[in-house]
């Protein structure tokens, strides 16, 4: 084997460590994402729905020099999709992640932008996005609370959101957004993992809500973006532009995908094909989004559920009451994506242990690497240094 091999080995699993979208599902048919670990070395990639990145993408974007960074738009130097999404307004989209850490706490958030004749030619600094759904403090009961991400790795790694019924027709980006803030409490210190796919809405609405440009999405000491979730909060304010008010608040849930489906191009519509995977049959959660403004309350006792169905959220950006799931996701029949995992959120007080010597191998970039409770390395690969963002949480970061 090839110590070429070996190197480029070793940087995939280096760059995969966060996590991107697999796949995401419309009405039971599961259509592919961009894989950061191998289109970008095909000489012609599949044509996708998803915008492309290089395999570097799986990481948090840069805002050392601010929010303003045109990478926060759809990830790290994001290329327009090749193809999109036929999608009716009203219909659920179920956006499946690889397994998102948990111990990146922080907000789940979706927005759309018109990008006018073609998603494919549009110049994304000109995109400008409004929000649709956000979820963020769920629960408070116990530092460092229970958040959005947290929701979505209990949903199996993966969120649905509604596209409003309301919009008018035409063609859109989807812009997806996840937010770790386990190292909010210094400014530049959230990380923020957008993820962007080309839709074509139909549908009778006639809404034209008004953006903001990706650029200019949040601010460095907006409210929440500058947090520190390791002390107390009484309430959480979701970053960004008020959500539109024709948003809708679902139901999370999951099922089998009954059928694959390509992305189109040109002015056709998305093919879908039959796959053997059974009968689908949905299995609706109990988590809801219920709140009704950007800033909410949580509440002083737990609510979260031990069983693989989730909690209620008591906080997030929804405006009206939760509606019924028609569409839902799970893994697609070609592609191996993590279980469903089991939220604990108990510890009421921080542990008086401090982080233990280096063992085990190094750890990779963008890797825990200490932190109270943490037994694993504290030394990180080449290239990398261990960054103490906080007594709880500490990451391996570009030396």
């Amino acid at each position: 084997m090839s110590r070429n091999f070996l190197a480029l080995a070793s940087f995939l699993a280096t760059v995969s460590a966060h996590g991107h979208v697999t796949n995401v599902v419309i009405n039971g048919v599961s259509y592919a994402g961009w894989d950061i670990n191998s289109y970008p070395y095909m000489a012609e990639a599949p044509v996708v729905a998803a915008w492309g990145t290089p395999n570097t993408g799986g990481g948090p974007m840069d805002v050392s020099t601010g929010y303003t960074n045109p990478d926060l738009i759809c990830s790290l130097n994001a290329t327009n999709a090749k193809g999109y999404i036929t999608v009716a307004a009203g219909d659920k989209i179920n956006v499946q992640w690889t397994a998102w850490p948990d111990t990146h706490h922080g907000p789940v958030l979706d927005y759309l932008a018109s990008c006018g004749d073609s998603c494919e030619t549009v110049d994304k600094t000109t995109l400008e996005f409004f929000k649709i759904d956000g979820v963020g403090l769920v629960d408070n009961s116990a530092v460092p609370g229970v958040w959005g991400d947290d929701e979505l790795i209990e949903n199996n790694n993966s969120w649905m959101v509604q596209i409003p019924e309301s919009i008018a027709p035409g063609n859109y980006v989807l812009r997806h957004e996840l937010i770790a803030l386990h190292g909010a409490s210094s400014e530049g210190g959230a990380q923020l993992y957008p993820q962007c796919f080309s839709l074509q809405i139909t549908g009778s609405g006639t809404d034209e809500p008004a953006g903001v440009l990706g650029t200019e999405l949040y601010t460095a000491t907006e409210a929440g973006i500058l947090v520190d979730i390791y002390n107390s909060i009484d309430s959480y304010t979701v970053p960004g532009p008020t959500l539109y008010s024709g948003a809708s608040s679902i139901v999370q849930a999951t099922s089998a995908i009954t059928a694959t489906g390509e992305a189109s191009t040109g002015g056709g519509t998305g093919s879908a094909t039959a796959t053997a995977t059974g009968t689908a049959t949905a299995t609706a959660t109990t988590a809801t989004t219920t709140a009704t403004a950007s800033t909410t309350t949580a509440p002083a006792t737990s609510t979260v559920s031990t069983t693989s169905a989730r909690s209620s959220l008591v906080t997030s950006q929804s405006p009206s009451a939760p509606s019924s799931v028609t569409s839902t996701s799970t893994t697609p029949p070609t592609t191996s994506l993590p279980g469903t995992s089991t939220l604990v959120s108990t510890t009421t007080s921080a542990p008086t242990s401090s982080t233990p010597p280096s063992t085990g191998s190094a750890q990779a970039l963008y890797d825990q690497c200490g932190g109270l409770t943490w037994e694993g390395s504290t030394s990180c690969a080449q290239g990398a240094t261990c960054h103490k963002y906080n007594p709880y949480y500490s990451q391996c970061i570009s030396a």
